[in-house]
């Protein structure tokens, strides 16, 4: 493991990259997360190829922006920073939840640098009606529907896991959660998707067979699902994600 920070369009980015041969590959955590969540696919993958993972602005040992920017498109700013200043000219990117619309965001913005793109546990797009209420529903008692929504999402994790994310679930200040959370809700992945015309797949999870989910939405995305995980299959079932990451990047020139 090589730790290093790289200087992001908010602040410093904190960065664990290890080099090798072959088509690297950029791993991006979702809200709350670091880039410890992809330990075990950067162990696997990098017995042969470059992988490396970054904390997100005011994630991890990242910094908080000091204009509390929190929008996708500005998280897709982070990955240009990190893939610029490790000049990496074309990867793969794998992205987990609000990471997904970060990688599906530079994606679409630089498709020709994208040479295969994941999404896991991707949000779809909400009814403006059905957003607008999470968000007074936040505001209104932030502390019982964070608990409620996280423990949502736990439903299916195994017990290391659960007590791996407990830990981190109040990691992100009220005011930066609230932030992050309208930015995912207003963000519409839709139109980034269709600008990227490469290979792509979303790993979906039993909290992501809705109809607004975008392996829904949008035609011909392929998409495997994972049965019993919670909202991070990934750490759930290690082994599991990583042999279809493998039969992924196989493909992948």
């Amino acid at each position: 493991m090589t730790v290093m920070s790289v200087t992001g369009p908010a602040g410093v980015l904190h960065v664990d990259d290890v080099g090798s041969d072959g088509m690297p590959v950029v791993f991006v955590h979702s809200y709350a997360g670091s880039s410890k969540h992809w330990a075990d696919q950067l162990d696997h993958l990098r017995s042969s190829r470059r992988a490396l993972a970054f904390d997100l602005r005011g994630h991890g040992a990242s910094t908080t922006p000091p204009d509390d920017d929190y929008s996708i498109e500005s998280l897709a700013e982070d990955i240009e920073a990190v893939v610029d200043s490790l000049d990496l000219k074309r990867f793969v990117i794998v992205g987990h939840s609000l990471g997904a619309f970060a990688a599906i965001a530079f994606a679409g913005t630089h498709p020709g640098r994208v040479s295969g793109l994941v999404v896991v546990g991707a949000p779809g797009k909400l009814p403006a009606e059905t957003a607008k209420q999470i968000l007074d529903s936040l505001a209104e008692d932030y502390d019982q529907e964070m608990k409620a929504f996280w423990e949502k999402l736990l439903e299916g994790a195994r017990p290391r896991v659960r007590k791996q994310l407990s830990r981190e679930m109040g990691s992100i200040p009220r005011e930066a959660s609230l932030k992050i959370i309208a930015a995912t809700l207003g963000y519409d992945a839709l139109p980034a998707l269709r600008r990227y015309p490469g290979p792509k797949l979303a790993v979906v999870t039993p909290h992501g067979e809705r109809a607004h989910d975008l392996h829904r939405l949008m035609p011909y995305f392929p998409h495997e699902t994972f049965d019993r995980t919670s909202h991070w299959p990934h750490l759930d079932k290690p082994e599991e994600f990583s042999r279809l990451l493998d039969e992924f990047l196989a493909d992948i020139k």
